[in-house]
């Protein structure tokens, strides 16, 4: 009987380059993080550029510096495709709106909705808030009235219009065209 032979897989982990991004976020230099680990520079930049594989006891100490989860390191990216037609549609009030959300179902740290709006389109009469931090609305095509309690701006194409997510508001498409608004919501992060 014959054996297959056995292949070991080399899929690659940019764990250098997640170390990298760790020590640029924590604002460490090269030089602070080697010391900090034990380590030498030279040692430490071809880590991060991926010339050479840490012990486990060097990446264990390398973490606890940067503070962050070893685990981290080799967990793959959460990636996502929405495709338009497969957005999911959404009801924030108002009428004249097709809103559609266009990140994934899954992600926390924001949601971004694509707004179409009609000619005549409008939200609510009375004022309302999204229960979020912040709220940001960028006209890709169009205009948009968007009254505050004590203001109305007129956003047009191009134009972003950032907010607290709490704030009491409604909007109107007083023209006679579609608008097109792509609303980020930042979700709170308390």
């Amino acid at each position: 009987m014959k054996s297959l032979p056995v292949q070991g897989l080399r899929e690659s982990v940019a764990v250098g380059a997640r170390l990298r991004n760790a020590r640029l976020a924590r604002r460490y230099t090269l030089e602070q993080t080697a010391q900090l680990a034990g380590m030498t520079k030279g040692f430490l930049s071809r880590v991060e550029r991926d010339l050479t594989s840490p012990s486990v006891a060097s990446l264990v100490t390398l973490c606890q510096v940067l503070q962050i989860d070893v685990g981290s390191l080799f967990t793959a990216p959460r990636t996502s495709l929405v495709r338009l037609e497969e957005a999911s549609p959404v009801d924030l009030g108002g009428n004249g709106i097709d809103e559609r959300l266009v990140t994934s179902r899954e992600e926390r740290a924001v949601q971004v909705l694509r707004a179409v709006i009609a000619p005549g389109g409008a939200g609510e009469n009375e004022l309302y808030a999204i229960d979020c931090d912040v709220e940001v609305w960028h006209v890709v095509t169009g205009r948009l009235e968007v009254r505050m309690h004590d203001e109305t701006f007129e956003v047009g194409e191009g134009d972003t219009l950032t907010f607290p997510g709490r704030e009491p508001h409604t909007w109107r498409n007083l023209h006679d065209e579609e608008t097109l608004v792509l609303m980020t919501l930042v979700p709170d992060s308390r």
